[in-house]
């Protein structure tokens, strides 16, 4: 706790010295401005403003793009990772908790994971068959939901099978994954829920995915 305090001490007090920074520069820049001649003012506002103006663009545009190639870089590495962590893991458990981490880390895209598509499809179809009772409802929505990224034509009746689940929880991810999958196969039933489930959330999910399908 002690050092959580010391660490946010050390932001505030970093912000600060930069808030002081930015008003000298206001300041000095003020003083030096009001001492240029007339002509040199002119000169600054017809040239060097819109100068610096672009400069500041194209060096925007430059670190946005280096960001963007950083963090795709950073979640090849990191999906490569996970992948090669699921493929060595025997636990069943540890297994299921790795595919759910790799499905987030490729931020809920097929492209990348077909090496280990089928096994990723295996463990949440078996979940969502096995992880039964109102306490495994989480892993078992989750299971639906990502069914719908990793999943195939195969996976459409076990996924009309969850909007029968118990759990509304459940029903919705399920929608969510046939949405996904824009399983059109399951239109007539999707429709069905957004009319008649008792639960607003799941009518949503499959409004959504209706409208994905379509």
């Amino acid at each position: 706790m002690l050092r959580v305090m010391r660490h946010h001490g050390q932001i505030g007090q970093a912000n600060l010295t930069a808030i002081f920074l930015l008003l000298a520069i206001v300041i000095a820049g003020v003083w030096i401005w009001k001492r240029l001649t007339p002509d040199t003012q002119e000169v600054i506002v017809d040239q060097a403003i819109p100068l610096a103006g672009l400069v500041i663009l194209s060096a925007t545009a430059l670190w946005v793009l280096a960001r963007n190639i950083r963090a795709a870089r950073d979640r090849r590495r990191l999906r490569r990772r996970l992948i090669d962590r699921l493929q060595n893991e025997s636990v069943a458990e540890k297994r299921l908790e790795l595919a759910f981490a790799l499905i987030e880390a490729n931020e809920y895209q097929r492209g990348g994971l077909e090496p280990v598509a089928p096994l990723l499809q295996q463990l949440f179809t078996t979940t969502l068959k096995t992880a039964l009772g109102d306490k495994q409802h989480q892993r078992r929505g989750m299971a639906a939901s990502h069914l719908g990224v990793i999943g195939d034509e195969a996976a459409v009746q076990t996924l009309l099978a969850a909007l029968k689940d118990d759990h509304a929880y459940v029903r919705a991810c399920a929608a969510l994954g046939l949405g996904r999958l824009r399983a059109t196969e399951a239109k007539d039933k999707l429709v069905e829920v957004s009319k008649d489930d008792w639960d607003q959330t799941v009518r949503s999910r499959a409004r959504e995915a209706l409208e994905r399908i379509r």
